[in-house]
């Protein structure tokens, strides 16, 4: 009896499996040393504890724009892009419908000085070189709003450096070849990494009044805090500007693949936040916050409501 009640157990957990099944999608993320890969490294590594049969496989990519073009062409399952550029994308009814499937976390912008920069405020960055990020990167879009907000011409008031890897940027301000670097979120490299130079760093944001601007003219955009302690020697709270990147899919994925991927989140948030060290970003009921319902894949709009037990469900409209 016992043999039989064992084979019984057995035979209803490889038919679990096989129900499940393997599935295996493309990611695309951005190039080597900037917030996207690392993010993507640990949601593969962590959700491959949560869901074996969900294979993610990362592909590099330009950064947000690229990403955008290979979605709409089918070259890629899902993606990463960052606010600025996924917002007019989701809201354009003329190209092929891309859908948000789940957060990936807030990224605040900041522009990063080394600790002895005489550079105290955004507007002391006239005449000087500033690294904005990669060519397609929904970072340079954010960065040269703020910079307009705050009354520089983003081509003419600065020397805009733009970055063949996000990776670069560091080193960059480190040889004295820009005067500042401008990146996005809480854990992102190239800060995380000129805060840990031996002189430190400083991070600068808008002024109040170009934050209320770029809240007002921009729908993407949030008012956003970065916690003290955040990066080191960083002992006051920086309030700023960001918007939230999103894992975005192509046309016509199965919505039976998003609501999987939405639920094997779900399960891992707590990992996944350790592992990502931005808290708990990806958790997939940060949507409601962060994008209208109409935006969602159909699959993760099925979660959610699963999640939030049929009584919670996404603004219509992006709050701010």
């Amino acid at each position: 009896m016992r043999c039989a009640v064992g084979l019984l157990l057995a035979l209803l957990l490889l038919s679990a499996a096989a129900g499940a099944g393997e599935v295996r999608v493309t990611l695309g993320t951005a190039t080597p040393g900037g917030g996207f890969p690392a993010y993507a490294e640990a949601l593969i590594a962590t959700l491959r504890e949560t869901d074996p049969g969900l294979v993610i496989e990362p592909r590099p990519t330009g950064g947000s724009v690229e990403n955008l073009g290979l979605l709409r062409g089918g070259v890629l399952d899902l993606a990463l892009v960052q606010g600025e550029h996924a917002y007019p994308a989701l809201a354009d009814t003329t190209a092929p419908r891309l859908t948000v499937v789940a957060p990936i976390y807030p990224t605040p912008g900041l522009f990063v000085v080394p600790g002895d920069s005489p550079v105290r405020q955004v507007s002391d960055l006239r005449g000087r070189p500033v690294a904005l990020g990669t060519r397609d990167s929904g970072l340079t879009a954010m960065g040269r709003a703020v910079l307009a907000a705050s009354g520089l011409d983003p081509e003419r008031d600065i020397v805009p450096v733009v970055l063949a890897r996000a990776g670069d940027g560091p080193e960059r301000v480190r040889a004295g070849a820009v005067a500042a670097l401008w990146g996005g979120g809480l854990r992102w490299p190239g800060f995380t990494a000129l805060a840990a130079d031996p002189g430190g760093a400083r991070f600068l944001a808008p002024g109040p009044e170009a934050v209320a601007r770029l809240v007002a003219e921009r729908p993407s955009l949030r008012r956003m805090r970065v916690p003290v302690g955040t990066f080191r020697g960083q002992d006051e709270a920086i309030d700023t500007v960001g918007s939230w990147s999103l894992i975005l899919a192509r046309p016509g994925l199965d919505p039976g693949v998003a609501e999987r991927l939405v639920r094997a989140m779900d399960k891992a948030r707590d990992a996944l936040a350790r592992a990502t060290g931005q808290g708990k970003g990806s958790d997939p009921r940060n949507l409601a916050e962060s994008v209208p319902a109409a935006w969602l894949n159909p699959g993760t709009a099925r979660a959610l409501a699963d999640l939030a037990g049929g009584a919670q469900s996404p603004p219509s409209e992006p709050a701010r």
